[in-house]
């Protein structure tokens, strides 16, 4: 097994780690270790809540998760010799749960007085699920019916910005939330066209964390850090469900050392995690082994990550796939818009699994969590993009082919809440 470089107590509150963890994008935060090209090592995170959803059968946790101090991040690592316009190469070698420490994933339908999701219109209110984690596979109390093997990965993992570039992201996304503040319905594809949820998250001081750094240079530097949300140049909040056990993934450097950080780990998602909080989320480890590419950068012309995605399961045969057309739900008509698209294919599966006895919610979280497949599958036809939605047959206990409809059973639900709004 590599040696454990980095690693986390479940137990113990955020900002009392046996490594200081971060919650922020900053070129100033410090290394925790350092490895050479070539190393081999284990780095161990938490949940990307830092502990904030529990093992229970109410969904008010997932009503009031602090944005403000998501994600909780293990590292930056320094790779020695590391210089921007490097590429830094990150193997995936192995990823898996904590094991006795952590025995559960969730995943949770967000509040959209507190982040929504995809289909926010649709389930404006919280709501929860646990999975039991056991070896490769997973079910779940609040969806049965489903067991199926995870693809586990990271949901995030990036390298640190320079000043320059984190200048450039503060501004952009301030120059979107001053649009949306002025003209809500200006916004193309938000779900509401009103206030909430919001098209961006500014840089915020409360609740930040900087690793390392010392009070007063933390202080000051929060003030124009970057939260973590998004996916951006450096990688980040991408939740790719295909970088997983095997993958190799370039990251552009930006600073010296590289600074790579990560979290997030998902025991499963599907394409898209629509739901926001959508993967089986966990606490848990990244076998993983750190290289340079000098001047990689430069030389591929690359300034975004790419990734050769790994072979190792789980391998799906049989789907049952569902198609969207850029136009919504009431009718109207959008050009070659395949947000609009994957909405309605999204709308189409749950409506279809709500057959089988499913609720909305749990309909919702299995297109989350399960493996499916999201495609753009046609982008030139006007007006309308094509976008499908594939789901593999063989993660139900039961044919949920059209010829194998039978009478619906009755399925439960998932945790909701006791007061949606938290009054």
């Amino acid at each position: 097994m590599p040696e454990t470089v980095i690693d986390v107590d479940v137990e113990a509150p955020v900002d009392e780690q046996p490594t200081a963890v971060h919650n922020r994008w900053h070129p100033d935060i410090p290394s925790v270790v350092t490895v050479d090209p070539g190393d081999r090592v284990r780095v161990e995170c938490l949940d990307w809540t830092g502990g904030q959803i529990t093992d229970d059968d109410n969904a008010n946790e997932v009503r009031d998760v602090n944005l403000e101090e998501v994600h909780y991040l293990s590292g930056p690592i320094e790779v020695a010799g590391a210089e921007p316009g490097d590429l830094l190469v990150m193997d995936i070698l192995d990823i898996g749960a904590l094991n006795e420490r952590w025995e559960y994933g969730f995943t949770g339908i967000f509040s959209q007085q507190n982040g929504g999701g995809f289909l926010t219109d649709h389930f404006p209110d919280a709501a929860k699920a646990i999975w039991d984690l056991y070896g490769t596979k997973t079910s779940s109390r609040h969806i049965p019916g489903v067991r199926f093997e995870g693809k586990i990965h990271p949901g995030l993992v990036g390298t640190a910005p320079s000043q320059e570039l984190l200048e450039a992201w503060n501004d952009r996304e301030q120059a979107l939330m001053d649009r949306h503040a002025e003209d809500p319905e200006s916004i193309p594809n938000h779900p509401t066209g009103e206030e909430n949820p919001p098209v961006a998250n500014p840089p915020e001081t409360d609740a930040a964390l900087m690793g390392e750094m010392d009070d007063d240079e933390a202080e000051a530097a929060a003030q124009e850090a970057a939260r973590t949300v998004p996916p951006r140049e450096n990688g980040g909040n991408c939740d790719i469900k295909d970088l997983s056990l095997g993958t190799r993934v370039y990251f552009p450097v930006f600073v010296e050392g590289g600074k790579l950080s990560m979290g997030d780990i998902h025991f499963s998602q599907g394409d898209g995690e629509i739901t926001f909080c959508g993967a089986i989320e966990m606490a848990g480890y990244l076998d993983v082994e750190l290289d340079l590419i000098k001047d990689g950068m430069n030389t591929y012309g690359i300034d975004h990550p790419i990734f050769e995605p790994g072979h190792r399961g789980p391998t799906f045969e049989d789907y049952v796939v569902f198609e969207g057309y850029s136009v919504t739900e009431d009718g109207e008509q959008h050009y070659i818009d395949p947000h609009v698209a994957y909405r309605r294919a999204a709308l189409e599966a749950i409506e279809y699994l709500k057959k089988f006895g499913y609720t909305g919610e749990q309909a919702y979280m299995l297109l989350s969590t399960v493996p499916v497949e999201g495609r753009q599958s046609g982008m030139v036809d006007i007006p309308n993009a094509c976008s499908t939605l594939a789901i593999p047959k063989d993660v139900f206990e039961f044919d949920i082919s059209p010829t194998g409809l039978g009478e619906s059973a009755d399925r439960g639900q998932v945790a909701i809440t006791d007061d949606p709004l938290g009054n």
